[in-house]
């Protein structure tokens, strides 16, 4: 079973203004997206677009410091890694 995450970001906050809200709904929309039945470039198209996310939302955070922040970057982070892992394979154990 997937585990969902959901989170609710305060509007009123100042620090955050509408350029940096379009990239955090865009980062939701990634994040709740399906990842099954992709081919090989879409999966290199993913994680490259979840890369960009990360670090566009890690300019962000650097300058609000709000943790509902980090914790979509965390997300995504996940996601990324699961994509990962299916592109290079899961290593084999050493014996």
């Amino acid at each position: 079973m997937r585990k969902q995450v959901f989170v609710y970001l305060d509007l009123s906050d100042n620090k955050i203004n509408c350029k940096n809200m379009d990239l955090i709904n865009e980062a939701l929309e990634f994040e709740k997206s399906k990842m099954s039945n992709m081919s090989t470039s879409d999966r290199v198209a993913a994680s490259r677009e979840a890369k960009r996310l990360i670090l566009a939302l890690n300019e962000v955070y650097k300058k609000s410091k709000d943790t509902k922040i980090m914790d979509v970057m965390k997300c995504l982070t996940v996601k990324k890694k699961k994509i990962e892992v299916r592109l290079k394979g899961k290593p084999e154990a050493a014996f």
